[in-house]
Protein backbone atom coordinates (compact mmCIF):
# COMPACT_ATOMS: atom_id res chain seq x y z
CA UNK A 1 0.00 0.00 0.00
CA UNK A 2 0.83 3.08 -0.83
CA UNK A 3 0.11 7.27 -0.07
CA UNK A 4 1.24 10.06 -1.70
CA UNK A 5 1.96 12.97 1.04
CA UNK A 6 3.00 16.60 0.45
CA UNK A 7 6.10 17.89 2.30
CA UNK A 8 4.80 21.54 2.03
CA UNK A 9 1.59 21.11 3.48
CA UNK A 10 1.22 17.47 4.77
CA UNK A 11 -2.47 16.32 4.59
CA UNK A 12 -3.22 16.32 8.84
CA UNK A 13 -5.83 13.31 7.81
CA UNK A 14 -3.33 11.07 5.79
CA UNK A 15 -0.81 12.04 8.49
CA UNK A 16 -3.08 10.98 11.16
CA UNK A 17 -3.36 7.50 9.45
CA UNK A 18 0.01 7.20 9.15
CA UNK A 19 0.30 7.67 12.60
CA UNK A 20 -2.50 5.42 13.71
CA UNK A 21 -0.91 2.26 11.69
CA UNK A 22 2.81 3.22 13.77
CA UNK A 23 0.80 2.82 16.85
CA UNK A 24 -0.54 -0.30 15.96
CA UNK A 25 3.02 -1.58 15.38
CA UNK A 26 2.88 -1.01 11.63
CA UNK A 27 5.88 -0.61 9.88
CA UNK A 28 6.00 1.85 7.06
CA UNK A 29 8.03 3.51 5.09
CA UNK A 30 8.99 7.05 5.61
CA UNK A 31 10.80 10.05 3.92
CA UNK A 32 13.53 11.26 5.68
CA UNK A 33 16.11 14.24 4.22
CA UNK A 34 18.49 11.80 3.35
CA UNK A 35 17.21 8.52 2.41
CA UNK A 36 13.79 7.07 2.48
CA UNK A 37 13.64 4.54 5.98
CA UNK A 38 11.59 1.51 7.27
CA UNK A 39 10.46 2.73 10.60
CA UNK A 40 7.84 1.88 13.81
CA UNK A 41 7.15 2.92 16.83
CA UNK A 42 9.95 2.64 19.78
CA UNK A 43 7.25 0.79 21.47
CA UNK A 44 6.67 -1.94 19.61
CA UNK A 45 10.21 -4.64 19.67
CA UNK A 46 8.01 -6.82 17.27
CA UNK A 47 8.12 -4.58 15.03
CA UNK A 48 11.86 -3.47 15.57
CA UNK A 49 12.67 -7.39 15.02
CA UNK A 50 10.71 -7.24 11.83
CA UNK A 51 12.71 -4.20 10.55
CA UNK A 52 16.08 -6.12 11.44
CA UNK A 53 14.37 -8.90 9.00
CA UNK A 54 14.51 -6.92 6.10
CA UNK A 55 17.41 -5.57 6.88
CA UNK A 56 18.80 -8.80 6.90
CA UNK A 57 20.90 -8.37 10.42
CA UNK A 58 20.35 -9.70 13.85
CA UNK A 59 18.65 -7.74 16.35
CA UNK A 60 21.55 -7.80 18.68
CA UNK A 61 24.33 -6.15 15.91
CA UNK A 62 21.28 -3.65 14.64
CA UNK A 63 22.34 -0.55 14.01
CA UNK A 64 19.16 1.86 14.52
CA UNK A 65 18.62 5.77 14.88
CA UNK A 66 15.98 7.42 16.85
CA UNK A 67 13.83 10.07 14.73
CA UNK A 68 12.47 12.82 16.43
CA UNK A 69 10.38 15.39 15.64
CA UNK A 70 12.52 18.16 17.43
CA UNK A 71 15.90 18.30 19.41
CA UNK A 72 13.85 18.85 22.67
CA UNK A 73 12.11 15.33 21.83
CA UNK A 74 16.00 13.93 21.32
CA UNK A 75 16.83 15.59 24.64
CA UNK A 76 14.24 12.95 26.40
CA UNK A 77 16.27 9.96 25.93
CA UNK A 78 19.97 10.50 26.23
CA UNK A 79 21.85 11.76 28.95
CA UNK A 80 22.27 15.67 29.86
CA UNK A 81 24.85 17.07 27.10
CA UNK A 82 27.28 19.82 27.92
CA UNK A 83 26.63 23.80 26.74
CA UNK A 84 29.27 22.72 23.47
CA UNK A 85 27.34 19.31 22.33
CA UNK A 86 24.28 21.18 22.69
CA UNK A 87 25.10 23.70 20.81
CA UNK A 88 26.55 22.05 18.62
CA UNK A 89 23.30 19.85 18.03
CA UNK A 90 21.25 23.09 18.00
CA UNK A 91 23.06 24.35 15.18
CA UNK A 92 22.74 21.25 13.04
CA UNK A 93 19.28 19.64 13.73
CA UNK A 94 16.89 19.52 11.94
CA UNK A 95 19.47 18.18 9.58
CA UNK A 96 20.80 15.63 7.77
CA UNK A 97 22.59 14.33 10.63
CA UNK A 98 23.10 11.37 12.77
CA UNK A 99 24.43 12.22 16.32
CA UNK A 100 25.56 9.00 18.20
CA UNK A 101 24.59 9.85 21.61
CA UNK A 102 24.89 8.25 25.45
CA UNK A 103 21.18 6.75 25.75
CA UNK A 104 19.43 7.13 29.37
CA UNK A 105 17.39 5.03 30.50
CA UNK A 106 14.35 6.02 28.88
CA UNK A 107 15.27 4.29 25.79
CA UNK A 108 14.29 0.57 25.47
CA UNK A 109 17.99 -1.81 26.19
CA UNK A 110 16.71 -3.49 23.22
CA UNK A 111 18.10 -0.48 20.59
CA UNK A 112 21.10 0.07 22.16
CA UNK A 113 24.46 -0.30 20.83
CA UNK A 114 26.83 -2.70 23.23
CA UNK A 115 28.14 0.35 24.78
CA UNK A 116 24.95 1.61 25.40
CA UNK A 117 24.33 4.46 22.81
CA UNK A 118 22.08 4.82 19.86
CA UNK A 119 21.67 7.32 16.76
CA UNK A 120 19.44 10.26 17.03
CA UNK A 121 18.21 12.07 14.21
CA UNK A 122 15.83 14.91 13.81
CA UNK A 123 15.36 15.17 9.72
CA UNK A 124 14.25 18.16 8.06
CA UNK A 125 11.36 16.55 6.42
CA UNK A 126 7.69 18.02 7.13
CA UNK A 127 6.43 14.97 6.63
CA UNK A 128 8.15 12.88 9.24
CA UNK A 129 8.35 15.54 12.01
CA UNK A 130 4.41 15.82 11.58
CA UNK A 131 4.23 11.90 11.43
CA UNK A 132 6.33 11.64 14.90
CA UNK A 133 4.88 14.81 16.41
CA UNK A 134 1.41 12.39 16.19
CA UNK A 135 2.67 9.08 17.01
CA UNK A 136 3.85 11.39 20.18
CA UNK A 137 6.94 9.40 20.83
CA UNK A 138 10.37 8.93 18.51
CA UNK A 139 10.25 6.36 15.94
CA UNK A 140 13.11 3.71 15.35
CA UNK A 141 13.96 3.83 11.90
CA UNK A 142 16.67 2.52 9.57
CA UNK A 143 17.49 2.99 5.55
CA UNK A 144 15.61 1.39 3.33
CA UNK A 145 18.11 -1.22 2.09
CA UNK A 146 19.47 -4.35 2.96
CA UNK A 147 23.12 -4.94 4.78
CA UNK A 148 25.71 -6.27 1.90
CA UNK A 149 23.69 -5.59 -1.04
CA UNK A 150 24.74 -3.00 -3.46
CA UNK A 151 21.19 -1.20 -4.63
CA UNK A 152 20.53 0.76 -7.58
CA UNK A 153 20.04 4.16 -6.14
CA UNK A 154 16.73 4.77 -7.93
CA UNK A 155 15.41 1.83 -5.73
CA UNK A 156 16.36 3.71 -2.51
CA UNK A 157 15.04 7.24 -3.45
CA UNK A 158 12.03 6.65 -5.86
CA UNK A 159 8.96 5.55 -3.15
CA UNK A 160 7.21 3.48 -6.47
CA UNK A 161 10.39 1.29 -7.06
CA UNK A 162 10.41 1.06 -2.91
CA UNK A 163 6.67 0.03 -2.99
CA UNK A 164 7.19 -2.25 -6.01
CA UNK A 165 10.48 -3.81 -3.77
CA UNK A 166 9.24 -4.05 -0.11
CA UNK A 167 5.17 -3.20 -0.61
CA UNK A 168 4.22 -6.74 0.39
CA UNK A 169 6.35 -6.66 3.49
CA UNK A 170 5.50 -3.50 5.26
CA UNK A 171 2.17 -1.95 5.86
CA UNK A 172 2.76 1.08 4.13
CA UNK A 173 5.29 2.80 1.81
CA UNK A 174 5.16 7.15 2.53
CA UNK A 175 5.38 9.08 -1.29
CA UNK A 176 7.11 12.10 -0.10
CA UNK A 177 8.65 12.45 -3.45
CA UNK A 178 11.91 11.81 -5.02
CA UNK A 179 14.76 11.39 -2.18
CA UNK A 180 18.15 11.95 -1.38
CA UNK A 181 20.73 9.07 -2.39
CA UNK A 182 22.90 10.24 -0.17
CA UNK A 183 23.32 9.30 3.75
CA UNK A 184 23.30 11.43 6.80
CA UNK A 185 26.42 12.35 8.28
CA UNK A 186 27.80 10.46 11.61
CA UNK A 187 29.19 12.31 14.21
CA UNK A 188 30.07 10.04 17.48
CA UNK A 189 29.61 12.14 20.86
CA UNK A 190 29.46 9.13 23.15
CA UNK A 191 31.75 9.84 26.12
CA UNK A 192 32.19 13.15 25.40
CA UNK A 193 34.67 13.06 22.45
CA UNK A 194 32.78 14.20 19.14
CA UNK A 195 34.27 12.47 16.01
CA UNK A 196 32.64 12.40 12.44
CA UNK A 197 32.77 8.92 11.56
CA UNK A 198 30.61 8.77 8.40
CA UNK A 199 30.78 11.69 5.86
CA UNK A 200 27.50 12.09 3.99
CA UNK A 201 25.15 14.42 3.46
CA UNK A 202 25.23 18.15 5.44
CA UNK A 203 24.61 21.76 5.18
CA UNK A 204 26.87 24.33 5.05
CA UNK A 205 25.74 25.63 8.94
CA UNK A 206 26.50 21.95 10.31
CA UNK A 207 29.71 21.41 8.50
CA UNK A 208 30.88 24.76 10.13
CA UNK A 209 30.20 24.05 13.37
CA UNK A 210 31.91 20.58 13.02
CA UNK A 211 34.64 22.52 11.92
CA UNK A 212 35.67 23.60 15.62
CA UNK A 213 35.87 20.43 16.88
Amino acid sequence: MITKIYTDNPNPREVRRVADLLMQGGIVVLPTDTLYAFACSMEFKRSVETIAQLKGFSLKKAKYSMLCSSLSMASEYVRPMDKDLFGLLKGCLPGPYTFIMDANSNVPRNYLNPNKTIGVRVPDNSILQAVVEAVGCPLIGTSVRRVGEETESEYLIDPELIHDTWGNRVDLVVDGGIGEDIPSTVINCAGGDIEVTRRGKSNPGGDLLLADF
